[in-house]
């Protein structure tokens, strides 16, 4: 294998983890948490929001945006495996790590600084209706991006 060719299976694994990742919260995670009380609701999900700020969730984050560039630029002179590569990354960008970014984090956030301890059963159930439709939502695009660039990134590997 060429150096090329590792950094390109390097990306097709940390495009899939995150494929898989939020595939796994849009058919199975959001489902079980729909059943949840608004007040499981959201205790779960500013659990499991401090849970997945690690360094191995980072590693992949992150990670497959730059492997995803590099693996673009260096497949640059061979136009089909360039076009390819270039389309994964802008699916990916803007998809995944755009809504991520720009939507999901924010709303995160959100949901984070909401206590728990003090609020209400409205308040509770207001946190929840202004966060689960948009979040699952947003989740939904990143899962369907990220699946589009790493089908799109194994075509590559395949040619």
């Amino acid at each position: 294998m060429t150096v090329n060719e590792i950094i390109l299976l390097i990306t097709a694994t940390l495009t899939g983890l995150m494929a898989g990742l939020f595939y796994a919260w849009s058919c199975s995670v959001m489902l079980g948490f729909a059943r949840l009380t608004d007040r499981e609701f959201v205790s779960a999900m500013q659990a499991t929001n401090r849970a997945i700020q690690n360094p191995v969730f980072f590693a992949a984050f992150f990670g497959a945006p730059l492997f995803l560039i590099s693996s673009t630029i260096l497949f640059y002179g061979e136009s089909a495996k360039f076009a390819l590569l270039l389309s994964a990354t802008v699916i990916y960008l803007i998809g995944n790590f755009g809504v991520t970014i720009a939507g999901n984090v924010p709303l995160n956030n959100t949901i984070e600084s909401f206590d728990l301890n003090t609020a209400t059963d409205e308040e509770t159930a207001r946190q929840r209706v202004n966060f689960e439709r948009r979040w699952t939502i947003l989740n939904h695009i990143r899962a369907v991006s990220s699946t589009i660039a790493l089908i799109l990134i194994v075509i590559v590997c395949l040619k």
